[in-house]
């Protein structure tokens, strides 16, 4: 692929488009800051006054790519709501959004999803996490789950939508066509929900699962 070109100030931009394209064609570990700087047109020098390695490159990409990820799923999730009156369809359109993405660029979802891949003091926002919070949160509002079982709600939700998505990036599950991915999205994001509603309080509390995300945040 040829150099991408930027306009003079935007070489950190331009240095993150083609560590993204680098990681397409490549994967995560197949390609150094030289090569990303080559590709932009600059010498490595230059690509080190805005990152100080191809790690923090990596991270910051990172942060692009979810923050890139959490508008997408924020976006379907309003659009989903508006004519709705079933409101878990916003938490299923997010959840949607989230499997499609991985399918459709899924060594750069990879990317994002790698450990230490980003960095856990950079601000990303909408972060995917918070997205999923929000929806579950309405679904408190409306009376749709209750109180009790929403504390560590986006864990359980995020294992699904999550586990769904590797299993068919990887392979392991073969679905006939993005909107069979769609469709199975929605019954397993329905069945956790369905699975929530019914939650009885354990015999010990939960264990309150925690990530860098929810860490810095609080």
């Amino acid at each position: 692929m040829g150099k991408t070109h930027y306009h003079h100030g935007e070489l950190r931009g331009a240095l993150l488009d083609a560590a993204e394209e680098l990681v397409r064609e490549h994967g995560v570990v197949g390609w150094s800051l030289r090569e990303a700087s080559a590709r932009v047109g600059v010498s490595s020098s230059a690509a080190y006054h805005h990152f100080a390695s191809r790690d923090a490159l990596v991270r910051a990409l990172s942060g692009r790519v979810l923050a890139r990820l959490g508008e997408r799923m924020n976006s379907a999730a309003a659009q989903a709501a508006e004519p709705s009156a079933d409101v878990r369809q916003g938490l299923v359109a997010a959840g949607r959004a989230y499997v499609r993405w991985a399918l459709e660029d899924p060594a750069v979802a990879r990317l994002a999803f790698g450990s230490g891949a980003h960095d856990p003091e950079a601000t990303i926002s909408p972060h995917p996490h918070d997205v999923l919070d929000a929806e579950l949160d309405r679904l408190v509002e409306a009376g749709t789950l209750s109180a009790e079982a929403r504390p560590g709600a986006e864990f359980v939700v995020w294992t699904a939508i999550h586990g769904l998505a590797t299993l068919l990036a990887d392979g392991l599950m073969i679905l006939d066509s993005p909107e069979a991915a769609d469709l199975q999205t929605e019954r397993t994001l329905r069945a956790v929900l369905a699975g929530l509603t019914r939650e009885t309080a354990p015999s010990q509390s939960w264990p309150a699962a925690h990530s860098a995300h929810t860490e810095r945040r609080a």
